[in-house]
């Protein structure tokens, strides 16, 4: 029973390695094609691949491999730190605002109190002057107007 498995076995794994280097030749036909359309769309990408960068990728597909894990897999922690960047900038543009938006109310409260206080005192020295000033005209014109002499009555009786 072995013995007949044995030619079965060999003929499905030679099925298998024909099916196997078809699908490698496809693959190597198609990165050909995708390198001819790359260099079309993606000038940027045959520059690299010239650059002696590129150059050292290409031969060692293991190191280009490798980084290129490395790029995916940094991806999130740097894309979660400029996540952070951008909210901590916008958390401080938006804290400087209303920082500046509380600074400014409390000061203008403060300077509504002072020039409400100021009025009054201004009103309250106005007013002290203003009767300070007809307190002071009464009683000048109190002590200096010109009197007639007048004498007393009893001064009349007294003379002869």
């Amino acid at each position: 029973m072995a013995k007949e498995d044995s030619p079965s076995a060999s003929k499905d794994l030679q099925e298998l390695q024909r099916k196997l280097s078809l699908l490698i030749e496809s693959v190597q036909n198609n990165s050909k094609k995708k390198r001819k359309i790359s260099r079309k769309i993606y000038p940027w990408v045959v520059a690299f691949m010239k650059s002696p960068v590129g150059q050292y990728l290409d031969r060692h597909p293991f190191a280009a491999l490798t980084l290129l894990v490395f790029v995916v897999m940094s991806a999130v922690p740097v894309g979660f730190f400029l996540l952070l960047v951008v909210l901590t900038s916008l958390a401080a543009f938006v804290g400087v605002m209303l920082l500046e938006g509380l600074v400014i109310s409390v000061g203008g409260i403060a300077l509504f109190c002072v020039l409400c206080v100021l009025g009054f005192v201004s009103l309250s020295v106005s007013g002290t002057i203003i009767v300070s000033y007809v307190a002071m005209s009464s009683l000048i014109n109190y002590w200096f107007s010109p009197r007639p002499l007048t004498q007393n009555p009893s001064d009349d009786a007294s003379r002869p």
